[in-house]
């Protein structure tokens, strides 16, 4: 079974953000042996003055494959929210298996509108019971169920927000094939600016920073031609990036 587990509000101004909580819960799930974490995204909400958030408003989803307890990852994630969510945090947590769940149209739906309009937790409460999500608060006012309720909408959706984890993302750098690059940290496609697919034989450089994003339900990483003897492709600004997923 597959999962994706969305949480928000996590984090106060002091403590660790949502994206890191996020990265937190999914390899602690990977380790305790109920499922195995895939990828973190990081899914960007409606940026108001009358929305209540610690930074950026923005939510995290996971998705978890190799499940077979969907019940004891729900409890988990529950445990870990009420043990690691922040002090004065609204930590909200939204579990939903697309292998088991009706289709999530409308939660999506509700999910674009979070990312312009205000939306109320009434709202997402009426919609996760009627499409059988489950959908609970932890801590505080608990509003961190709209983020939670949206990253699940976006993410299954697959067409918002830019990965924070997958495999060996993170923690290696260096030139690659752009087929071995794909295999290596677990992405689907590799495109340059003008969203046109590069050639599996083509070296590119992967720095530090490097977030695919989600497009058309695929792992995307974005590229940069230049000149250089060595390779073709570099990953593309992070200023260019973050414009592209908010």
């Amino acid at each position: 079974m597959k999962l994706i587990i969305g949480i928000d509000d996590t984090d106060n101004l002091e403590s660790r953000g949502t994206g890191f909580r996020a990265r937190e819960l999914g390899q602690f799930i990977t380790a305790e042996k109920l499922g195995r974490l895939r990828y973190v995204t990081r899914h960007q909400l409606y940026y108001h003055p009358d929305i209540p958030f610690t930074s950026h408003n923005s939510s995290a989803s996971l998705v978890i494959d190799q499940v077979s307890d969907r019940e004891a990852v729900r409890n988990y994630c529950a445990e870990y929210l009420l043990k690691y969510a922040a002090d004065g945090s609204d930590a909200g947590l939204c579990v939903y298996s697309p292998d088991q769940d009706s289709p999530i149209e409308a939660i999506s739906k509700f999910a674009r509108s979070a990312k312009s309009t205000i939306v109320t937790e009434a709202e997402a409460y009426a919609l996760a019971e009627k499409h059988g999500l489950f959908l609970q608060g932890y801590t505080g006012f608990k509003t961190g169920i709209i983020g939670a309720l949206s990253a699940v909408g976006l993410r299954a959706e697959g067409d918002d927000g830019r990965v924070l984890w997958s495999e060996n993302l993170r923690n290696t750098s260096g030139i690659f094939s752009a087929k071995k690059l794909k295999e290596y940290i677990d992405i689907d496609s590799i495109i340059d600016m003008n969203h046109q697919p590069i050639n599996d034989s083509d070296m590119l450089l992967k720095g530090e920073w490097c977030r695919p994003i989600m497009l058309n339900k695929k792992v995307t990483l974005i590229v940069e031609e230049v000149q250089h003897e060595h390779y073709k492709w570099q990953i593309a600004p992070k200023e260019y990036i973050k414009s592209i997923t908010q």
